[in-house]
């Protein structure tokens, strides 16, 4: 269909947020971004005003959570060893890679957003 709008969103995009120029994509995008952040983030105008803004503080956000799970990880075995049962301890390490893992696609889609927030549209790759 000649003439029809094509809106592209690159591997790793969250679902929840529309393609960079579809109808409401902005929209999408800031209640998605609002969504993983503090709750106490959406009493900030600057960041309810200013998507841009809002993306930075959100990056911020995952990267902070990223770190915490990677002290968490570091620590899990000699912190609950004297609190908790051996598997139980294993399960909390599994629990906290698996975090970092679901962390390290959000932080992707987050970046994502961001770039397309500042500009950046994605092109199609066959």
């Amino acid at each position: 269909m000649v003439g029809m709008p094509t809106y592209v969103a690159p591997p790793g995009w969250p679902r929840e947020v529309r393609p960079p120029d579809a109808p409401d994509w902005e929209r999408t995008a800031v209640n998605w971004l609002l969504d993983l952040c503090p709750p106490e983030f959406r009493s900030y105008p600057v960041l309810r005003r200013h998507s841009v803004v809002l993306a930075r503080f959100a990056v911020l956000h995952v990267e902070a959570c990223q770190q915490a799970g990677k002290r968490g990880l570091s620590q899990a075995r000699a912190e609950l060893r004297d609190v908790a049962d051996p598997d139980v301890v294993e399960a909390a390490v599994q629990t906290w890679l698996a975090e970092d893992a679901r962390l390290l696609g959000l932080r992707r889609a987050v970046g994502l957003v961001e770039e397309a927030l500042r500009g950046r549209r994605f092109v199609a790759r066959l």
